[in-house]
């Protein structure tokens, strides 16, 4: 066939201008030319030495390729041979082109929430109702109890042999499922208890304890001073001991470990009133425990590394030596409840409040102070250069996938973990499996890329997450659109919580209309909207986000719309072993009433249908709207805080006019989106995806570019921490700092400008 191909080409190039074609070179045979020929280079290996001097066409020894001279009749047939052969060829093109079987149309849903696009058709045979079903198949609670026992562990702290071992079987997980795994490599600083120099406490000549248990980022020395009882060390409880005239400058203060505010932020608090040291203990009233019982933590307020606050920790680059604002200046140290009733029984002073009060046993809880015992703490705590990798896994996008979804948990935990870490990934890889198998095996079409993340370091305060985030951030905002946090999912077994952005609010209701309810016990067919919402839904379900909090670097610090979630029990604040050996199967089962694989199962659908909805529909189901409305709340706020200032002339022309003003103009912005939104023609790629850049745009534009990584690397206007949130304003309006206008009229004014 090759050869009459070759003799067809030949025998036109006679009839167009005598021109011969070859893949080597062109040449023209002028008529009557017949020595003229082609010359094509072959390897010398060739060339016959042998052969004819006339043969070799070239110096260096490439031989000559002529061709034989053929009769006109042989190229006429050649002709037609040729035509014959191109006429067939395009006519099993044009048959198998027009013969193809063509697709149904796709149906779509009807249901469209406020502010959010009509659900887009998607190139793919699958409705959503066909890709929730799917989902609910593939994740089961045999799956998840199977999956289970292989991530197990004793006790895997951030850079340790254990930690390894769960990375190797994450990213050989991700490996099978065809997910392009890698590893992202930081070299952090981590705080560890010094095995050689024990930590100590004691009262008088009497050694309380050299406890196991420490808490990370302490300063560190020995510090001494009277000893007082703080009760949680919140703002309440220090003010209602300086409204008693307890003296807390140079002193050692005793507080209890709560579920209402971290540690770090304990230690803050007291440590702004000049306390030398720390001691934080379970208290039986709040922690029904051994009073033997160690607990793990940190005290940084902030997350990552805080030796390169703000910055990467690659090992590649070169910072001047700085620390995070975040890290505290007096010592910090967790002693167990045991050690805290041999202290408390010799501090005397005022007897403390009611609710000062624990359940120690033959223990009076007085106030201490000047007429108490001296108390010393020392501190030995190391820091250590560690490596830490965390894990990623993708599934591509087919249509967008340079843009993602991003589901992460944390892998690393101080003991079991179980809650903390252990079912947070165990969900990770069964998404993962779940999703995957869906797209190779069902025919799922996601139009954008699944990233599914392990971190390591979550118990330093989301180290390795938020090192992470500070390695691309220049870039993440464009690229993720939404982190979906697995960390501690499951706690309890009564009532269903969120901490989220406004962004993802409507989402989360629209998928818990469709999720199952798995906490109904015998109430069959409900949905999780129908159990847990109440008569006010956002009421009911959703909560401020904590510091502590995993999902909170990516929403306060990159502009990322986040959101975690968890099953508690009914009411219960805190699941009570978090930073404790006892976070182990025996204790969470309990806590779930023996029903943990159901309930994980529904966080995983939870989880899940966010994400796939996420990457399935044409436009980011995130509600730019009711964003407007939590930032309303936050004005009226301020409005009316800034007529209680105003009311008695005190202050008077006081005007919050140019936050207003900048409300009325995040809410035209938000209006002009919906309406471009509707007047989109949703099959329209280029249209989606320039919506999309605007959507995406909303939380990123929330942060203040006016303050430092490394003083406050929580840029948020909403949700972050310093001068210049709302928050912060709201509290200006209590000191009243104003600033003259030249109109002879005075503004309200943030230390920081919005």
């Amino acid at each position: 066939m090759a050869a009459t191909i070759n003799q067809a080409r030949s025998a036109l190039s006679k009839m167009f201008n005598s021109e011969r074609y070859s893949h080597f070179t062109l040449q023209s045979d002028e008529e009557g030319d017949e020595g003229s020929h082609v010359e094509v280079r072959l390897s010398d290996d060739e060339v016959d030495d042998h052969a004819p001097s006339e043969q070799v066409g070239q110096p260096g020894g490439s031989p000559s390729y002529r061709p034989r001279p053929q009769q006109n009749n042989h190229k006429v047939c050649y002709l037609a041979l040729g035509t014959l052969f191109i006429f067939i060829i395009g006519y099993l093109i044009g048959y198998v082109s027009h013969h193809s079987p063509r697709k149904e149309p796709i149906t779509c849903d009807s249901e469209q929430e406020v502010g959010v696009a009509e659900e887009a058709v998607v190139e793919s045979s699958l409705s959503w109702n066909d890709i929730t079903s799917l989902l609910a198949q593939r994740l089961t609670p045999d799956a998840f109890n199977s999956r289970l026992s292989d991530v197990e562990q004793t006790d895997h702290v951030a850079g340790s042999s254990a930690d390894g071992i769960l990375e190797y079987h994450v990213f050989d997980s991700f490996k099978s499922l065809e997910m392009e795994p890698w590893t992202d490599v930081h070299y952090v600083q981590l705080q560890t208890a010094n095995s050689q120099k024990p930590n100590r406490v004691m009262i008088g000549q009497e050694e309380v304890g050299q406890p196991k248990g420490y808490l990370a980022y302490s300063a560190t020395g020995k510090a001494q001073g009277k000893a007082v009882y703080g009760n949680y060390g919140s703002q309440e409880d220090l003010m209602l001991l300086q409204n008693l005239k307890v003296e807390l400058n140079g002193t050692v203060i005793l507080l209890r470990a709560t579920g209402q505010i971290s540690l770090a932020q304990q230690v803050a608090n007291v440590a702004a009133l000049g306390v030398s040291a720390v001691l934080i203990y379970l208290d039986p009233k709040d922690y029904r425990f051994q009073p033997t019982t160690e607990l793990y933590g940190h005290v940084h307020l902030g997350s990552g590394d805080p030796f390169t606050p703000g910055f990467p920790s690659f090992n590649h680059t070169q910072f001047p030596p700085t620390q995070s604002s975040g890290l505290p200046t007096v010592l910090a140290q967790s002693i167990t409840a045991a050690s805290a009733a041999k202290i408390l029984t010799r501090i005397g002073g005022l007897e403390s409040p009611l609710s000062f009060k624990g359940s120690l046993d033959n223990v009076k809880y007085t106030l201490g102070g000047a007429s108490s015992e001296d108390v010393t703490v020392e501190v030995n705590n190391v820091l250590q250069d560690t490596e830490i990798h965390n894990v990623f896994g993708v599934i591509k996008g087919f249509t967008e996938p340079d843009r993602y979804v991003l589901l992460g948990a944390q892998r690393d935990a101080w003991g079991p973990g179980y809650a903390k870490a252990t079912v947070g990934t165990t969900l990770l890889l069964e998404l993962a499996r779940a999703v995957s198998e869906m797209v190779h095996t069902d025919g799922f079409r996601p139009r954008r890329s699944l990233v599914f993340a392990s971190w390591s370091a979550g118990e330093y305060g989301s180290v390795g997450a938020t090192e992470w985030l500070e390695g691309f951030f220049s870039s993440l905002d464009r690229r993720a659109f939404t982190y979906i946090s697995l960390d501690g999912v499951v706690t309890g077994h009564g009532e269903f919580k969120v901490s989220a952005s406004p962004l993802l609010y409507s989402l989360l209701e629209s998928t818990m209309k469709e999720v199952k309810n798995p906490i109904g016990f015998g109430e069959s067919g409900k949905s999780l909207y129908d159990k847990v919402s109440g008569v006010n839904f956002e009421k009911a379900v959703f909560e401020p986000m904590k510091m502590e909090d995993s999902a909170y670097p990516f929403l306060a610090f990159s502009g990322i719309p986040s959101l975690s979630f968890r099953f508690v029990s009914q009411g219960s604040e805190a699941y009570p072993y978090y930073g404790t050996s006892l976070d182990n199967k025996d204790h969470l089962g309990y806590a779930t009433a023996h029903r943990l694989n159901s309930l994980a199962t529904g966080a995983g659908l939870v989880a899940g249908q966010l994400a796939l909805r996420l990457v399935h529909d044409h436009v980011l189901r995130l509600d730019v709207q009711r964003y407007r409305m939590v930032l309303s709340q936050s004005v009226v706020k301020i409005n009316q805080r800034l007529k209680q200032v105003t009311r008695d002339g005190s202050a008077e022309s006081l005007s919050a006019r140019w936050l207003i003003m900048a409300l009325g103009s995040y809410s035209r912005a938000a209006t002009d989106l919906n309406t471009d939104l509707l007047n989109t023609d949703l099959t329209d790629t280029l249209a989606c995806h320039n919506i999309n850049d605007r959507i995406m745009r909303v939380e990123h534009n929330l942060l203040s570019p006016y303050v430092s990584p490394k003083e406050v690397p929580f840029r948020h206007l909403l949700f972050g921490r310093g001068s210049h949130t709302l928050a912060a304003l709201l509290e200006v309006c209590l000191a009243v700092e104003v600033r003259t206008e030249s109109n002879g009229g005075r503004e309200l004014r943030p230390t920081q400008s919005l």
